[in-house]
């Protein structure tokens, strides 16, 4: 009989009814039930995140930009389907919930349509890869590396140290150059003009030895020499190589500069710079009208 009694009275109080949402009721055990639903959901998506990251471990997807970006999108859709199962277990109705929202929805749906829209973006470049912390880009002229691959926005380093938020749409629609998609070879190219009475084959053979010493040069990929335009004031040179450091390109086009500057000094090679020729013609005289016939011709 106890035991009997025991057990109504732990019915009686999980029923009872603590407010009405609707035509559904929301009791003590119901309430219990939505919390244990939640706690389970934060557990279910600790497990799989952990899952996630031993799987991108054993691809060798390790960084931890990426296993971030797979653990959030892993467990927003997790916390997602756990909060409308518990909003189930309360006896809510999630479809009469969302047709009394209908109107707001719209309204707060136009305005996270960027955020949807870096967020959906995100998901492509976490399945495609084509974008990976580390990678070396070029965005509109600005070479930046990714640091960490997000959700919503990555996280990009200038070579300035500065650390810039790129929305993942920008990533996705926009045209970016990565210098380290396929491997690290990028190649170098230099500009120099010599003086038009500079011996052009000796200028040629200055290059190519200033190319050959190029410390960082691989030696497995062609460099070359190209006379690229006759200018103004210059015959111009484009001097080529390759190397395997793409984030130290700009470093690099310096130094080579400096060994092509030193190199050709010490080769009596001018470096031309612009130059302008004036011309004047024969004084005129100050009583000069050019209305007179006589001053005519």
């Amino acid at each position: 009989m106890k035991t009997r009694e025991v057990l109504r009275a732990i019915d009686a109080f999980m029923d009872h009814r603590l407010l009405r949402v609707g035509h559904g009721t929301i009791t003590i055990g119901s309430t219990l039930m939505a919390i244990a639903v939640v706690l389970l959901t934060l557990l279910v998506s600790r497990l799989l995140m952990r899952a996630v990251s031993r799987g991108l471990a054993k691809r060798g997807l390790e960084h931890e930009g990426t296993v971030g970006a797979a653990g959030s999108l892993v467990r927003y859709v997790v916390l997602i389907i756990g909060v409308g199962l518990a909003l189930e277990t309360l006896g809510i109705d999630l479809s009469a919930l969302f047709a009394a929202g209908a109107v707001f929805a719209v309204g707060i749906g136009f305005a996270m349509q960027n955020i949807a829209q870096n967020f959906v973006a995100g998901v492509i470049l976490l399945m495609e890869r084509s974008i990976k912390p580390g990678d070396v880009l070029l965005i509109d002229d600005e070479q930046v590396r990714i640091r960490e691959l997000g959700i919503r926005s990555t996280i990009a380093t200038t070579l300035n140290g500065e650390n810039v938020l790129i929305p993942n749409s920008t990533l996705i629609q926009t045209a970016v150059k990565n210098l380290t998609l396929t491997d690290d070879h990028i190649r170098l190219v230099v500009t120099v003009g010599v003086s038009y009475d500079s011996d052009m084959k000796k200028v040629r053979e200055v290059l190519e030895a200033v190319v050959a010493e190029f410390p960082d040069r691989l030696p497995t990929h062609l460099s070359r020499i190209f006379m690229a335009d006759f200018g103004d004031s210059s015959v111009n040179f484009d001097v080529t190589l390759w190397t395997a450091q793409p984030w130290r390109a700009p470093w690099d086009r310096s130094r080579l500069r400096e060994a092509i500057w030193v190199a050709l000094k010490q080769a009596d090679i001018t470096i031309a710079y612009p130059q302008l020729d004036v011309h004047f013609d024969a004084a005129v005289p100050r009583d000069f009208d050019p209305a007179d016939p006589k001053d005519k011709g």
